[in-house]
């Protein structure tokens, strides 16, 4: 992973990736880090929005502590 925070000077900006990355799909966004929709989330808010998150799953939980998965059984295409 790469992030680099920068001011550019200039509409066009050169960005060196690692060797690692080359050849593969990369993903490149750039917005501004005071635009207030891009600003983090206060304390407050992270509550308040995992408690609307766990309000509309808590009718989806399934309790899955006692189940064993067997490998041979799941692979078991004969049957």
């Amino acid at each position: 992973m790469l992030r680099q925070i920068v001011t550019p000077t200039e509409r066009q900006f050169t960005l060196q990736l690692p060797g690692e990355m080359l050849g593969k799909t990369v993903e490149i966004i750039a917005f501004e880090l005071n635009d207030p929709h891009n600003k983090p989330y206060s304390e407050n808010e992270k509550a308040l929005r995992l408690k609307k998150i766990q309000d509309i799953t808590k009718n989806s939980l399934v309790d899955l502590s006692d189940f064993k998965f067997n490998r041979n059984e799941a692979n078991n295409y004969d049957d």
